[in-house]
């Protein structure tokens, strides 16, 4: 028998999905219909399994993912050409609480680094951190006087690395834009994963480096220190006095030993990037099993990427713990479609070029897949950007869909580990956060094998079901969080990739 060329999702879908490339005029099978394909179809795109009328819904998962702008003949390709986004996207959510987690099972673990104010590190960095632009440059000379054989000396470091952006001045001194800037550094340098800090400044900035500091717990003194350029008296000045706080602090970081600990110390952030139309078939379902069970350990996933949520909030909604958290989750949709709009631009602007030539059509579809990296559990609370994450379980954080700045976030949040699926490939890492990157397909998995962590493509082909793919992924993140390297630490990414999220105005 050969295997089939298609596949659908659910009973009540109008839409296959091609597992490979189809020739034009091709005969496929459609549970037992034969169809002769109209044009060539990609691998990952849809097909109409029967005829839809002009402004007939589009249904892929059993969820509406668009309308036809025409009528689509049954074997037609069904893509950007032919379906568009409804004139408003709206669901009845149904009975909030709906979802009901397993039963606890408290038995997995990994070696961590426990810190002094009872936080558990995944990895054991030294973070130099800039409180404005100006002192990025100082912050990275610091950080490269540590590379390769200078690191010798201190074992059980993992490195130093330099976190740097492009703000922290011409802005106003209070409001939102500087509050999150704060906030989001603030958060990096309370990370488990860094050790130490070093806070370095300008010194004429808005951003004022003391400022930083003086937000810090002081349950770990010493762990937190601070230079101000224009106060040691220039650049080099401030890099060998930097150099030489940070050797301080190695030494002290280097005292550091992994020991085991309950996976309920483990908070992951869920990403997407690359979306190809296997997403929501396979990577991004086997981690949503990984995600229940880590939840069922006690830990913390932190969904986010709101406008890769839009369209399909109902299912979250549906599982809020409260009216309260449905709520909120609502209220950030609504800030959404106000500040797009506010913009110039529209929530279906979403899918990039990458997402429609991997089949992804619409927001609506790309959503349904991103949701699905939240497993079935139920979602807990709803955080604002870089927020520390407190409750344990399902939470979502506001978070744009732009990956690095998303991730930026669930770090200043706490996450000391990030879950990064993808279709089209990424290389994206996050220190001092180790990224696990989950391939959509075989044929990508190997195609990217020194970027790619763990293959999900069995699940396409029917060689592995979501749950068994689900339970692998969790026992790989419970070896990286004991320290097993990922492909893009052994390929030294994640040095440039701090993002915060700049808003207000800049002045």
């Amino acid at each position: 028998m050969n295997p089939p060329s298609v596949v659908i999702l659910h009973r009540n879908d109008n839409v296959a999905v091609a597992l490979d490339a189809l020739a034009a005029d091709g005969p496929i099978d459609v549970n037992g219909t034969p169809l002769r394909l109209a044009a060539a179809v990609p691998a990952g795109h849809k097909i109409a399994t029967a005829p839809i009328a002009r402004g007939e819904r589009i249904v892929k998962c059993g969820q509406s993912i668009g309308i036809a702008l025409r009528d689509i003949a049954a074997g037609e390709h069904v893509h950007v050409h032919n379906v568009g986004m409804p004139e408003r996207h709206a669901h009845d959510d149904g009975p909030v609480g709906a979802a009901s987690d397993a039963p606890p099972d408290r038995g997995d673990t990994f070696d961590g680094f426990v810190r002094p104010d009872g936080g558990v590190g995944t990895r054991n960095y030294i973070g130099v951190v800039a409180s404005v632009n100006c002192s990025a440059s100082v912050c990275h000379a610091i950080a490269d006087a540590f590379r390769h054989d200078a690191l010798d000396a201190f074992g059980h470091v993992d490195g130093v690395v330099a976190i740097t952006h492009q703000s922290g001045c011409g802005m106003s001194a209070t409001g939102d834009g500087v509050e999150l800037l704060r906030r989001t550094l603030v958060g990096y340098a309370r990370n488990p994963n860094f050790a130490g800090v070093l806070f370095v400044g300008l010194g004429c900035e808005v951003n004022q480096v003391r400022a930083l500091a003086a937000r810090l717990d002081a349950s770990a003194p010493g762990t937190v220190r601070t230079l101000v350029i224009q106060d040691e008296g220039g650049v080099r000045e401030t890099v060998a006095r930097g150099v030489s706080i940070v050797r301080e602090l190695l030494e002290a970081a280097d005292g550091a030993r992994r020991s085991a600990v309950p996976a309920s110390r483990l908070t992951v952030g869920l990403q997407c990037g690359g979306s190809d139309g296997y997403s929501g078939m396979s990577a991004n379902p086997a981690l949503g099993a990984a995600v229940d069970l880590l939840v069922r350990n006690g830990g913390t996933a932190i969904l986010s990427e709101t406008p890769e949520i839009y369209g399909a909030e109902h299912l979250l909604i549906a599982r809020a713990a409260s009216r309260d958290v449905a709520e909120r989750l609502r209220g950030r949709l609504q800030w959404w479609e106000r500040y797009v709009a506010d913009n110039g631009g529209e929530m279906n602007n979403n899918p990039s070029p990458g997402n429609i030539a991997g089949g992804i059509t619409t927001i609506l579809e790309k959503s349904l897949g991103a949701v699905s990296k939240g497993g079935r559990s139920t979602l807990r609370a709803v955080y604002d950007y870089a927020e520390p994450v407190r409750q344990p379980g399902l939470v979502f954080m506001d978070t744009p869909g732009y990956d690095p700045v998303s991730a930026t976030g669930q770090i200043a949040g706490g996450a000391n580990l990030v879950c990064f699926t993808t279709g089209r490939g990424s290389v994206f890492g996050s220190k001092p956060v180790p990224t696990v990157k989950i391939a959509t397909t075989t044929g990508l998995y190997e195609r990217m094998r020194s970027d790619m962590d763990f293959d999900s493509g069995g699940i396409v082909t029917g060689s592995l079901t979501v749950d068994d793919a689900g339970a692998r992924l969790f026992r790989l993140m419970l070896d990286v969080a004991s320290g097993l390297k990922t492909c893009s630490e052994e390929n030294g990414i994640g040095e440039r990739e701090f993002v915060p999220w700049l808003r207000g105005a800049i002045m």
